[in-house]
């Protein structure tokens, strides 16, 4: 005869029982809370951001050589042109009243190994002393997909001299590679500044002259 299964206690039959009781409140506890929680809507933008990029001041020509901060002859520093245009950056960019760009709040260069030009970090150099500020020289070219978050997670406004090579990848990295008056073709000068600004999500570029210089465009 097949085997009879054996029924269960009265004790497991009151568990049971309650378990059945209680599982259409449990199922309407989770049907309240879903019902209670917020729906999904739509994400805020990103917050408002403007990044300032100056190219390197001038190179030497070729067969020159630069100086580095000691003097010493180096080719992968500035000429005496690009020294000067250097040291008149902060009339630029501020500590002063009516400078005609706002004072940054985050500095960044072009880094990596120390073999590597250090035109950049120059650039930066005065105008880092004079608004007591570092110049965050972490990212080599090529890295402007690492750069781009760092310099929209910085206190705006954040200006980074770079090379020109690289401010392409930049301005694609930053979301803005397909806005209205970027160049074709970034020009070789050291005589421009370009901006990049985020309202409301939208970003929108603008070519302007230093005029630091005589000869300056």
């Amino acid at each position: 005869m097949p085997a009879v299964p054996a029924r269960p206690g009265p004790h497991r039959r009151g568990v049971l029982a309650a378990l059945a009781a209680l599982a259409p409140l449990a199922a309407a506890g989770c049907t309240e809370r879903e019902r209670r929680a917020p729906a999904p809507g739509p994400q805020p933008p990103p917050r408002d951001a403007l990044v300032m990029v100056v190219p390197h001041g001038e190179k030497p020509y070729a067969g020159a050589t630069g100086e580095d901060d000691e003097g010493n002859e180096d080719p992968g520093f500035l000429a005496g042109r690009g020294r000067r245009r250097a040291e008149e950056l902060p009339r630029l960019f501020g500590p002063a009243h009516g400078a005609p760009l706002p004072r940054p709040a985050a500095l960044f260069a072009t880094g990596g190994p120390r073999s590597a030009p250090a035109r950049c970090r120059q650039t930066l150099a005065p105008l880092a002393a004079a608004l007591h500020l570092p110049v965050q020289d972490r990212f080599a070219l090529g890295a402007e997909a690492a750069l781009a978050p760092a310099v929209l997670a910085s206190p705006a406004p954040v200006l980074l001299s770079w090379e020109p090579a690289g401010i392409p990848r930049l301005a694609h990295a930053l979301g803005a590679h397909g806005v209205r008056g970027l160049p074709a073709a970034w020009p070789d000068r050291s005589d421009l500044v370009w901006t990049f600004t985020r309202s409301r999500g939208t970003w929108s570029f603008r070519e302007l002259p230093q005029r630091l210089l005589p000869g300056d465009a």
